[in-house]
C-alpha cells in the first residue's frame, strides 16, 4: 500500500524535475531523482519519517556529487564563439589609408575600419598587413609585429 508520505516525495520529486527545465544545471534533477527514490523506500517499509529524510540526504548527496558532474561534462555547452567586434581583436587587417596616430582606414574582414596604431609613434603604409589588437569604439588599434 502507498503511504502519504510515498505520494509528497513522490510529487516533490516530480516537482523538483519539472523545476529542471528551467536552470539546466542539473542540481533539481538530482533532487527530484533523490526524492523519487525516497518515495520508493517509503512506499516499500514502514520506517518513520525521519528515516526518509536520512535517505533523501544520502542519497541526494550521492547523486549530486557522482552523477551530476558526469552529466555536466557529458552535456555542457561550448563556449559561445565571439561574434561581431569581439571577434576583431587576433585577426589581421589590411592598410588601405596610411595609418598614424590620428588617421587612418584599414579593411578588416571585408569591411573598412578607421584605424590607429597601438604604438602612436608608429606609421603604417597603404598594403601593409597588420593585426588588430583591440577595438576602441569605432576605431581598430593595430599593430605590425615582427
Amino acid at each position: 500500500m502507498v503511504t502519504v508520505a510515498a505520494l509528497i516525495w513522490l510529487i516533490a520529486g516530480l516537482a523538483l524535475a519539472a523545476g529542471e527545465a528551467l536552470t539546466g544545471d542539473f542540481a533539481l534533477l538530482m533532487l527530484g531523482g533523490a526524492a523519487v527514490v525516497t518515495a520508493g523506500f517509503s512506499a516499500l517499509t514502514e520506517l518513520p519519517l525521519w528515516t526518509d529524510a536520512v535517505i533523501f540526504a544520502l542519497t541526494s548527496v550521492v547523486l549530486l556529487l557522482g552523477v551530476r558532474p558526469v552529466l555536466q561534462r557529458r552535456y555542457a555547452q561550448p563556449p559561445a564563439l565571439p561574434t561581431g567586434v569581439e571577434a576583431l581583436p587576433g585577426k589581421h587587417a589590411l592598410v588601405l589609408e596610411r595609418v598614424g596616430e590620428h588617421s587612418g582606414q584599414v579593411k578588416i574582414d571585408g569591411e573598412v575600419w578607421t584605424a590607429r596604431p597601438l604604438d602612436a609613434t608608429e606609421v603604417y603604409e597603404p598594403g601593409t598587413t597588420v593585426t588588430v589588437m583591440e577595438i576602441d569604439g569605432a576605431t581598430a588599434v593595430v599593430w605590425r609585429g615582427v
